[in-house]
């Protein structure tokens, strides 16, 4: 987003010196266990084993049972880390926040659909200090209810607990995310330096620097925007800047970024006690002895109190373990003077504040000590657009509640999807714009299907046309969140009708064709169908008597079901398989394609095929002809891997084309034979690459070319029908 206008640039790789990965565990520390090893060869690292099923664990999770654990819980103080105020409320509420505040619009990576907040990087990272405590404080209750309960879940639902326990609104949760294993891997950024050792801020209009995406956070380690304002500097106008983009980013408007920040402040405090060089490291850097701690580990300084985070120290509202609107009432009250922390950070504190209006101690409650804000705090206040949002949540108080639990509710179920993804009691009944709601369809009768298949082939469509309908309305399914794919049939409908990708005449005209066809049929299953059939009619004309195995039953989502704005963010900048490029970016083509493959969930051979076939198939962006290396296009054939192999030809770059486009001409004769882009060509570049596409060129083995792109081709149709999975255990 620019910071500027508003709007959100169409270059997921943007920034200098990108690269697809950027900074990596193995940089960070360098010196820890490696594992890697032991995951080659595609050997799994889940101790659950393929065949476990968490949507029928969680059903028999006796949810009220650990619900009233998790309550006990938050007041049952220990002695190894005693509780703020008797109550670990707000550290559970910072822990649930922190794991879902990673989500980004961009490439719908990070959130807490997956407990990475127990892997490095995140174990880790300077924002998340502590919290290695407030996971193992969970740990007696996990254990107890084992493989009913993910730690992604738990995370979440303590968070809604903590708000429960101490009076708060929590608009549902829901649940079903299933736990990792290992470290994700995911672009964090290039920075050499953490937030907390002088990583630079990622916004700096004067030098024409911006937010680069898909990154969220304005600083390396940071979850969202420095409190103490961009890059130290205590500016509020400044820090409402960064604030604005950063949540953009996570997908929060500004009435739901002043909520969050008020309902959050309104419990615990901020950790500031000691100098940060005081304690010990993170955890992925501390020796086996601590056993996965890090941070604060003196039992003395813990004992006195003396614990530092963020740097900043003290609470904002004067009853820090209790739901209440004091936290607007505070900041508009009383003007505020900047001072330091006693670990030299840049707060807040009120001018000659009422005793009434001054905080208990986090450890000695018979002590009173000034609240405080943060300069993010202060951006609420000086900023016209979020003070106007603040002034009316301060004379509404119940709106606040509501806007609260809604936007809580939205960051901690954000990277879900679907709400047909959610399980357990208590899932709201009420369809929110942001799950990208698509009505139930009907199954149709094989007959039916059949019939429309017929209709279609005989319609004067291509081959071509009707593949890239249906890759169209499926490739935008994101693994990462679970948003996009074919059900809903949201290609017809704007933002994605009008992407260049598309090719959007074209679209339009197969579109408009399906739909006179169609019948009963959803467009959602015609337009799967459709290419399914084109699908099954070329690899007959090869001499493949094949069935491509595809559900139907998707529902037709309706405009006002779909949040343009945000569909927004799937626009593909580059989609290798239809040998696609918006324009060149910093990051290799070869490297989007990858990117792409697994946002899709595809294995490495799963993407080679497709590729290959799409190709054979003629389903090329603008219908370039690039990469269509067969003299049958439409055909599915291995002739793609075959031509791209061959040794008579020799490869060249196009002049200007800035080493994205390649001619193929005849060792013999010098003439031209075909034309072709770095995703192809890297096929028969890459060492890995090049062994997959050797297997589909090999003689013998067209058949099995023709039966894996099939599979493949189902898989990407299918990817988003989180309707059929685990429907039978949903409450």
């Amino acid at each position: 987003m620019d910071a500027k206008t508003g709007e959100i640039s169409g270059c997921p790789f943007s920034g200098e010196n990108r690269s697809l990965f950027g900074r990596t565990n193995k940089d960070w520390w360098p010196d820890a266990l490696q594992l890697d090893i032991l995951t080659q060869d595609g050997k799994s690292a889940d101790p659950m084993g393929e065949d476990f099923d968490y949507c029928e664990a969680f059903n028999a999770l006796d949810y009220n049972a650990l619900k009233a654990d998790l309550t006990a819980l938050m007041t049952d103080s220990q002695v190894w880390w005693p509780a703020d105020y008797g109550h670990y409320g707000p550290f559970f509420i910072r822990m649930a926040w922190h794991a879902a505040g990673t989500y980004r619009t961009g490439d719908g990576r990070g959130g807490a659909g997956s407990g990475q907040q127990r892997f490095a990087p995140l174990n880790s990272w300077p924002d998340n200090g502590n919290l290695d405590k407030a996971r193992r404080l969970l740990w007696p209750v996990k254990r107890k209810y084992g493989k009913h309960i993910s730690w992604a879940d738990l995370f979440i639902l303590a968070g809604n607990v903590a708000i429960e326990s101490m009076g708060g609104p929590v608009f549902g949760f829901g649940g079903g995310r299933k736990d990792v294993f290992e470290p994700e891997t995911v672009y964090w950024g290039t920075e050499d330096l953490w937030v907390d050792q002088g990583a630079e801020t990622r916004i700096i209009p004067d030098n024409n620097k911006d937010l680069e995406n898909p990154l969220a956070a304005i600083q390396m380690g940071l979850i969202y925007v420095n409190p103490e304002g961009p890059g130290g500097n205590p500016d509020p106008l400044l820090a409402a800047r960064d604030m604005r983009v950063t949540f953009a980013r996570m997908a929060m408007n500004d009435e739901e970024t002043v909520a969050l920040t008020a309902g959050g402040h309104a419990f615990g405090k901020a950790h500031g006690a000691k100098p940060s060089d005081t304690f010990s490291g993170s955890p992925e850097s501390e020796a086996l002895a601590l056993q996965g701690f890090g941070w604060l580990t003196n039992q003395a300084e813990i004992d006195a109190g003396n614990i530092t985070t963020s740097g900043i120290e003290g609470a904002w509202s004067n009853n820090p373990t209790a739901w209440s609107h004091d936290y607007f009432r505070l900041l508009f009250k009383y003007d505020y003077q900047l001072t330091k922390s006693p670990a030299g950070a840049q707060m807040w504190t009120p001018v000659n504040p009422a005793p009434e209006d001054m905080a208990p101690d986090a450890r000695d409650p018979s002590k009173k000590v000034p609240t405080i804000m943060t300069t993010a705090d202060m951006a609420l206040k000086m900023d016209p657009k979020y003070r106007k949002i603040s002034e009316r949540f301060l004379a509404n108080p119940a709106e606040l509640d509501d806007a609260f639990a809604r936007a809580w509710f939205k960051l901690c179920h954000r990277d879900m999807g679907p709400k047909a993804r959610y399980m357990g009691p208590e899932v709201p009944a009420e369809d929110l714009i942001w799950q990208d709601p698509v009505p139930a369809g009907t199954t149709p009768s094989a007959s039916t299907v059949a019939d429309f298949k017929a209709k279609i082939l005989a319609s004067g469509l291509s081959v071509s046309e009707l593949v890239k309908a249906a890759w169209a309305s499926a490739s935008t399914y994101r693994n990462s969140d679970y948003r996009g794919g074919a059900n809903g049939a949201r290609v017809r409908l704007a933002p994605q009708t009008g992407w260049k990708a598309n090719d959007p005449d074209e679209l339009a005209k197969v579109l408009a064709k399906i739909d006179e066809l169609r019948g009963d049929l959803s467009m959602a299953d015609a337009i799967v169908l459709a290419g399914t059939a084109a699908v099954e009619k070329a690899a007959k004309d090869g001499g493949f008597d094949i069935s491509v195995d595809v559900t139907t039953g998707r529902g037709d989502a309706t405009q006002e079901q779909t949040d343009a704005d945000s569909f927004d963010a799937l626009e593909p900048f580059a989609d290798g398989f239809r040998n696609y490029l918006k324009t060149k970016a910093i990051v290799k083509t070869e490297d989007m394609l990858i990117d792409r493959a697994q946002l899709l969930g595809l294995s490495i051979p799963e993407m080679t095929v497709l590729v290959g076939g799409l190709r054979a198939l003629g389903a090329v962006s603008g219908n370039s002809g690039h990469g269509v290396l067969t003299d049958r296009p439409g055909m599915l054939s291995n002739d793609f891997f075959v031509n791209l192999l061959d040794m008579a030809t020799a490869w060249s770059p196009v002049e200007g084309s800035g080493d994205e486009e390649f001619v193929g001409s005849c060792r013999k004769t010098g003439t031209e034979k075909w034309r072709a882009t770095r995703a192809d060509l890297v096929f028969g570049s890459n060492s890995q690459l090049r062994a997959q596409a050797e297997v589909y060129a090999e003689c013998g083995n067209e058949a099995k070319f023709a039966a894996d792109f099939a599979k493949a081709w189902a898989k990407v149709m299918d990817a988003d029908r989180f309707d059929l999975t685990c429907a039978k255990y949903r409450g």
